[in-house]
């Protein structure tokens, strides 16, 4: 079992969720004025070959924090990612904490139109654009 270890500031819980999620963190958020952030510290099962974060984690962390502000801006609806489009800027080692945070830029009857940002400490990591779809009952 992986040791979990602590966010590098006050103010973050861990998160224990089902699913695919569970298996990507684990798995912090904390509430901030402006809605949630959520993050990660990057342990041996986040990197790739070569040592630095993998790519596909990093994508999991955004993918997570993405849908969790959509699920909020639907009514607390299910959201399905229809397209997500990344740019990696950074990279980032074993111990860094990565935080991810997304916001709305505009939302129709059904889908959400986002934007995301992956940093470490200072440094911009990975900037994202998503559409989602709102899956009403």
């Amino acid at each position: 079992m992986l040791d979990t270890p602590s966010p590098p500031a006050a103010g973050w819980k861990a998160r224990s969720l089902p699913g695919f999620i569970q298996h990507a963190g684990p798995l912090w958020a904390k509430r901030e004025e402006h809605g949630w952030a959520y993050g990660f510290a990057v342990g041996p099962q986040h990197l790739n070959p070569a040592g630095a974060g993998h790519g596909g984690a990093l994508m999991t962390l955004m993918d997570h924090a993405l849908s969790a502000v959509a699920w909020e801006a639907c009514d607390r609806a299910p959201c399905v990612t229809l397209q997500l489009d990344s740019h990696f800027v950074s990279p980032v080692r074993a111990g860094q904490f990565v935080e991810a945070r997304a916001e709305v830029i505009q939302r129709t009857a059904s889908l959400v139109f986002m934007r995301g940002e992956l940093r470490a400490g200072e440094s911009l990591v990975l900037t994202a654009h998503a559409l989602l779809k709102a899956m009403k009952p």
